[in-house]
């Protein structure tokens, strides 16, 4: 649905998934449905701010890692028809703010958002589910969306000059399969799901069919940092 979190800092576990999952990559809350075109008028977003922290930093964008909670309604009859809190055990829902996890209307909503912040925001049906609506979710075609959302944390990304030193150990500016395959171990270590045997590498593979273009081996800063959050 709508959503691929009480203020305290995520244990470094959560982290580590996070982080490896959206390496490889795969959306952790892929929107089923596309929106479809509208008029200009249509494809607004309407932001309502209902609290703002007096320290508001740092401000969302593009790229970065969130922690949110919200709720969604119709905005035909104020039903609702998702609650983060009554998910995966009430905890937060994270994010990469910006590239397609979540329908383009929540990208636009939360886009300049510090930590602390709650806004109610108006998505037309253009920016949301469009003429096709999502049965499994409970919205009809043609829907205009309302969340109520609370943001807990806003983190660099995974494709972040942090994340990419943080593998790049040779500090060479490119990732080797030994770099990224290191770094799986490390990540699969600290989350601790038991994964059959041959998973490391499928994703390894999975991960350079995907990110190295040009096919020398090796995963460059450019062809990292697929979502232009920050120059490498």
């Amino acid at each position: 649905a709508a959503g691929k979190v009480p203020r305290r800092r995520p244990p470094r576990s959560d982290m580590g998934r996070a982080l490896t999952l959206l390496l490889l990559p795969l959306a952790l809350l892929a929107a089923p449905v596309r929106s479809e075109g509208g008029t200009a008028a249509e494809e607004e977003v309407q932001i309502e701010v209902l609290h703002l922290p007096e320290a508001c930093s740092p401000k969302s964008k593009k790229g970065d890692l969130l922690n949110a909670h919200y709720d969604g309604f119709l905005a035909s009859d104020g039903s609702k028809f998702y609650c983060s809190r009554t998910q995966n055990e009430g905890h937060p829902k994270w994010f990469v703010l910006g590239v397609g996890q979540v329908i383009k209307g929540l990208d636009i909503a939360m886009m300049n958002m510090c930590p602390g912040e709650k806004r109610k925001v108006t998505i037309p049906p253009s920016l949301a589910y469009g003429q096709q609506g999502y049965a499994q979710g409970k919205i009809p075609p043609n829907a205009t969306l309302i969340f109520e959302i609370e943001l807990y944390a806003v983190n660099k990304g995974p494709r972040s000059v942090e994340a990419f030193n943080q593998i790049d150990k040779d500090n060479d500016k490119k990732l080797s399969e030994l770099e990224i395959s290191q770094y799986l171990k490390e990540e699969f270590a600290r989350d601790g799901k038991k994964r059959h045997p041959s998973a490391h590498d499928e994703i390894l593979a999975d991960i350079f069919k995907k990110n190295d273009h040009d096919g020398d081996g090796f995963i460059s800063a450019k062809e990292y940092n697929v979502y232009q959050h920050d120059e490498l």
